[in-house]
């Protein structure tokens, strides 16, 4: 530990924004706890700062002895020579020492306790600025790269935090000295002291973002009901207005598109949908969705909802890799299918025919249905899955009444 630890630690004080106060109290009560277990009572220690050199210095009481063994001690020889040419042995004599002079391992020794209570301090006011400033963004520069776990170590100024992999957008990459917006999730705790925790995946990212875009979100004309999102791939926001005269759409678009444009931007090109609230479930979910092309929205038992459209709007209302519609269901809470009129047609038909008994179609007669039951056809739709060639086989059944039954089932 060098002379001008305190300048340092000091310095340190100011880098991490630490109380420079607080930061002397440490030393001077770490310096104080070492030497108290090398000193007797009577030695009468005083630690202190002193204001001329900025150094830390001991102020305690010496033994005199014969030969010098330890810290409360001072040779005959030395005490004559250096304070009071009439020492006698057993005589206390005070004696003031700066931190540098004293025995390595005791100096060592100091600076672990300094280290440990300076990390401590650090901890506290890590957790202390979180707890005001979480659910916030903070802006930051990329410090390190963990090639361990892929995370990032990001400097927002008053300390250092943590980007790790599972709160990155998939293909987002930083280099050493980017600048970077995150918002803070959380505090992690771990051998090395407390870490604040970043994340851009979180919808809350998205949130804060639109807040400090879109003026009519700030003022409350606006009110963000719902986020759900695809981090990287497409982000759905439910708006609702409390002011008749502002429309969600026009006012998160802005100007030539620049607001929304500015978030995108944000959020290197992800898609963003504004979605406009409505207690109307079947609108609701066509809102969600967001194509033109919805003909008929149908809201089944178990929070289900079947969604028709035009052949064209398939593709768009799934989505690539579905994620529209996935998005759609989150936003909403139902589960949603898409189907084109033909197909939504087809299922209601299968519907139907599952829950027919064969008695129930046409040409079938109580002998036929005496041998569908024999062989495992109950249904209508067992006949309409079953081949003409597997319905020939059963007895009774020839090909003509096979073929009447096949197309009589089709069209059930």
């Amino acid at each position: 530990m060098s002379a001008n630890i305190l300048e340092a630690l000091t310095k340190l004080a100011a880098i991490k924004q630490l109380d420079p106060v607080a930061i002397q109290e440490i030393i001077v009560e770490a310096v104080t706890s070492t030497l108290l277990k090398k000193l007797a009572p009577e030695a009468e220690l005083q630690v202190f700062v002193d204001d001329v050199t900025g150094s830390i210095k001991a102020r305690f009481n010496c033994e005199v002895v014969e030969v010098e063994e330890g810290v409360g001690q001072i040779s005959l020889g030395d005490a004559r020579s250096e304070y009071d040419p009439k020492a006698t042995l057993g005589q206390l004599i005070e004696k003031t020492m700066s931190l540098h002079d004293f025995e390595p391992k005791l100096v060592k020794t100091a600076q672990k306790i300094i280290q440990d209570r300076i990390r401590r301090l650090e901890d506290e006011k890590i957790q202390n600025d979180f707890n005001k400033q979480k659910h916030t963004i903070v802006t930051g520069k990329i410090k390190a790269i963990d090639e361990n776990n892929g995370g990032y170590r990001v400097d927002i100024g008053y300390t250092d935090a943590l980007l790790p992999l599972d709160e990155q957008i998939e293909n987002e990459y930083y280099r050493v000295g980017d600048n970077i917006k995150a918002y803070i999730v959380n505090i992690r705790a771990s051998g090395g002291g407390v870490t604040m925790v970043l994340s851009r995946t979180n919808p809350e990212f998205v949130k804060k973002l639109f807040e400090a875009e879109i003026p009519e979100i700030y003022n409350a004309s606006l009110k963000i009901r719902k986020i759900v999102r695809e981090p990287g791939i497409r982000t759905k926001v439910e708006l609702e207005s409390s002011d008749a005269k502002v429309d969600p759409v026009v006012a998160c678009v802005g100007p030539k598109g620049t607001r929304i444009d500015s978030i995108r931007k944000e959020l290197h090109g992800e898609q963003i949908d504004i979605v406009v609230y409505n207690d109307d479930p079947e609108k609701m979910i066509e809102n969600a969705l967001g194509v033109n092309g919805v003909k008929r929205v149908i809201i089944e038992r178990n929070h289900a909802a079947s969604v028709i459209v035009e052949d064209a709007d398939k593709v768009m209302a799934i989505g690539k890799q579905g994620k529209n519609v996935k998005l759609a269901a989150k936003l909403t809470g139902m589960k949603i299918d898409i189907y084109t009129t033909a197909e939504f047609e087809e299922k209601m038909a299968k519907e139907r025919r599952t829950i027919s008994h064969v008695t129930e179609l046409d040409g079938v007669t109580p002998k036929i249905a005496e041998a569908l039951r024999n062989a495992g056809y109950t249904s209508v739709q067992d006949v309409f899955m079953a081949s003409v060639d597997e319905l020939c086989n059963l007895e009774s059944l020839g090909q003509k009444t096979a073929e009447k039954l096949k197309e009589a089932a089709k069209y059930f």
